[in-house]
C-alpha cells in the first residue's frame, strides 16, 4: 500500500510539471503575440531576452524537478520547492511585463490553486502569503527605484504611491480569498469523495454479504435478464448441474438449459404468480437430473420487472428412492404371486416326474430315446428350478453356495435350448469361453441368469443371426471378477424402452411374462454384481454381467 501511495504522489508531481510547461509555453507565448498585434509596437530586445530566459529557466527547472523526484522521497518538500520557484518565476514574468501595468499577475492564482490542491488549506495560505509578499516587494522596489523598471514597451509609465498600495492590497486580499475558497472547494470535494468511498465500501460489503449468502446456500440459484441471459449462477447450482460458472454466465438460458426456457418466460411475464414445478434436465455429463423448481419475476426498486429468478433443488436421489420403493412394492406383489404359483405348479411337475420315471423303468429304451428321456427330465428340472427361483423376487439370496463352473453351465444350457421350440436353425453360435471362470454362488441361480439371457437373445433373432457368448476372469479394483457377455444380432431395443427392461412384467414379446430380466437383475444385485445393457433399434443387444468370484461387491 505504501508503495502505491508513493507512486501516486510521483504521478501527481509529474502531472504538475507537465501542467507548468504547458502554461508557461502556451499562455505566455500567446499573450505576447496578442499584445504585439494589439499595439503594433515591437517588443524591445531586452524584454524578449528576459522572456526567453524565463521560458528556458522553466524548462530547466522542470528537468531538475524530475531528477529530484528520484532523490527526494518526501512529497511535501518536492511540492513546496516547486511552488516556491513557480512564485519566483511568476514574479519575474510580472516584472518584465510592466509590474503594475502587467496583466500576468493572474498567474499567481494558478500557483495558489494547485498549491491548495496538493498541500491543502495550510499550504495554500503559505503560498498565497509568499505570492503577496513577492508581488508587494516587486512593486515597492520598482516604485522606490531600488530596481530599474523593465517595461514591455519602450516608453515609461508614471504611477503614484496610492496606486501601488491599492494594487498590492487588492492582490494580497485576492490571494488569501482565493486560497480560502479553493481550500473550501477542495475540502468539500475530499469529503464528497470520502463519503462516496464509504458508500462504495458499504455497497461492497452488502454485495459481499449477498454473494456470501447466495454462495452458502445448498439450493441452486440462477437469475436471467429480460433478454434471457444468465447473470447469476451460485456454487450450489454448479454442483447440482455439473456446469461451471464460466460455462453458463452471460449465455442464453435456452442454450444451456432448454428445459428452463418455459419456466423463465412464465415467471417474467406473469407478475403475480410464482410457478413451482418439477423439471428433468440434462447435466454437464449428459446425466438426467430431477429438479424441484420455483420461479418468480425479479424486480428493481421501482417494482419494474428486470428479469427472473429460479431456485431449484436436486430431487434425483428422492426420485430414485421413490422408484426403489415402487419397485419394492412390485416385487412384494410378485413374491406373493410367486408363492401361489409355485404351489400350483409343483404338484403337476411332481406327477410328470413320477410318470416319466415309471415309463423309464418299464420300457427298454434305445440310446437315442434314453438321451431324449434325459433331456425331458432335465427340462423338467429346469422348469422346477425356474419356479423355485421365481421366489427370488421376494426373498434373499440363499446361503447354500458352491464353486460353480460358468462354462459348464453355458454348455448345458446351449444343449438344452437347441432342442427347444425357441431354437432357430439359422442361429449361429460364437462362443469365447475363458479359462478359470469359476464363481462361488448358488448353481441354480447362476444357471437361471445365463438361461434367461441366452433365451432372450434367441427369441430376439426370429429370422436367425449370431449368438455371441463370452466369459472371462478379470481384475477390477484388485478384485477377481467374472464377466459374462451375451449378445445377439436381433431387432434390438428402442432407447425409450431401455429404462424399463428390468421392470417386472415389461415385455414387447407376444409370449412371455416380462420377468426374465427382472429375475436376472435381482440375482445379480443379490451377489453385489453389476449388469449393463447395450442396444439400439435394429442394432442387436449385448448384455454384460459382472459377478464377484467371491462374496464381494463390484464397484
Amino acid at each position: 500500500m505504501e508503495q502505491s501511495l508513493e507512486d501516486k504522489d510521483k504521478s501527481r508531481l509529474r502531472l504538475l510539471i507537465v501542467f507548468r510547461l504547458i502554461i508557461i509555453t502556451l499562455f505566455l507565448g500567446v499573450a505576447i503575440f496578442i499584445d504585439i498585434k494589439k499595439t503594433g509596437i515591437p517588443v524591445s530586445v531586452k524584454t524578449l531576452n528576459f522572456l526567453y530566459f524565463i521560458i528556458a529557466a522553466t524548462y530547466f527547472f522542470s528537468i531538475i524537478y524530475i531528477l529530484l523526484l528520484k532523490v527526494i522521497k518526501d512529497f511535501k518538500i518536492n511540492v513546496y520547492g516547486q511552488l516556491a520557484i513557480d512564485v519566483i518565476m511568476v514574479t519575474l514574468i510580472v516584472y518584465i511585463t510592466g509590474s503594475l501595468r502587467s496583466n500576468y499577475s493572474v498567474l499567481y492564482t494558478l500557483v495558489i490553486i494547485y498549491s491548495v490542491i496538493f498541500l491543502g488549506r495550510y499550504g495554500g495560505l503559505i503560498i498565497a502569503s509568499a505570492a503577496g509578499i513577492l508581488y508587494g516587494l516587486l512593486l515597492d522596489f520598482e516604485f522606490f527605484n531600488i530596481i530599474p523598471p523593465v517595461t514591455f514597451f519602450e516608453y515609461g509609465y508614471d504611477y503614484t504611491a496610492e496606486d501601488v498600495f491599492i494594487r498590492i492590497l487588492v492582490h494580497i486580499v485576492s490571494f488569501y480569498v482565493l486560497a480560502l475558497l479553493a481550500s473550501f472547494v477542495v475540502e468539500q470535494e475530499k469529503k464528497t469523495r470520502f463519503l462516496l468511498k464509504e458508500k462504495e465500501s458499504e455497497f461492497d460489503q452488502l454485495d459481499l454479504l449477498f454473494r456470501s449468502i447466495i454462495e452458502s446456500l445448498d439450493t441452486g440459484v440462477m437469475t436471467i435478464n429480460l433478454q434471457g441471459v444468465i447473470k447469476t449462477f451460485n456454487r450450489a447450482a454448479e454442483e447440482i448441474t455439473g456446469f461451471p460458472l464460466a460455462a453458463v454466465i452471460n449465455r442464453q438460458v435456452v442454450d444451456v438449459f432448454p428445459e428452463f426456457g418455459a419456466i423463465f418466460n412464465f415467471g417474467i411475464y406473469d407478475k403475480q404468480i410464482r410457478s413451482r414445478m418439477g423439471v428433468v434436465i440434462q447435466g454437464n455429463k449428459k446425466q438426467k437430473i430431477h429438479l424441484g423448481c420455483s420461479s418468480s419475476p425479479l424486480r428493481d426498486k421501482e417494482d419494474k420487472i428486470i428479469g427472473s429468478i429460479l431456485i431449484f433443488q436436486n430431487l434425483t436421489e428422492i426420485k430414485l428412492m421413490e422408484e426403489t420403493l415402487e419397485k419394492s412394492k412390485r416385487l412384494a406383489l410378485i413374491g406373493e404371486m410367486a408363492a401361489g404359483l409355485a404351489h400350483e405348479m409343483r404338484n403337476p411337475l411332481a406327477s410328470i416326474t413320477g410318470s416319466i420315471e415309471l415309463l423309464k423303468q418299464g420300457l427298454k429304451l434305445k440310446d437315442t430315446d434314453e438321451r431324449l428321456m434325459k433331456i425331458i427330465l432335465r427340462s423338467k428340472d429346469q422348469l422346477d428350478s425356474f419356479v423355485r427361483d421365481f421366489l427370488l423376487l421376494a426373498r434373499p439370496i440363499p446361503l447354500n453356495s458352491e464353486m460353480v463352473d460358468i462354462n459348464s453351465i453355458i454348455s448345458d444350457i446351449l444343449e438344452s435350448l437347441k432342442l427347444s421350440a425357441d431354437w432357430m436353425a439359422d442361429i449361429k453360435i460364437n462362443c469365447s469361453l475363458g479359462d478359470g471362470v469359476i464363481i462361488f454362488a448358488n448353481r441354480e441361480q447362476i444357471r437361471q441368469v445365463i438361461n434367461n439371457l441366452v433365451l432372450n437373445a434367441i427369441q430376439a433373432m426370429k429370422e436367425g443371426g449370431i449368438l455371441s457368448i463370452l466369459t472371462r476372469s478379470m481384475k477390477h479394483h484388485d478384485r477377481e471378477v467374472i464377466e459374462i457377455n451375451v449378445g445377439d444380432t436381433g431387432m434390438g431395443i428402442e432407447e425409450k424402452d431401455m429404462e424399463k427392461v428390468f421392470e417386472p412384467f415389461f415385455t414387447k414379446k407376444h409370449k412371455g411374462t416380462g420377468l426374465g430380466l427382472t429375475i436376472v437383475s435381482r440375482i445379480v444385485d443379490g451377489y453385489g454384481g453389476r449388469i449393463h445393457l447395450e442396444s439400439g433399434l435394429n442394432r442387436g443387444t449385448v448384455c454384460r454381467v459382472w459377478l464377484p468370484s467371491r462374496r464381494e461387491s463390484v464397484v
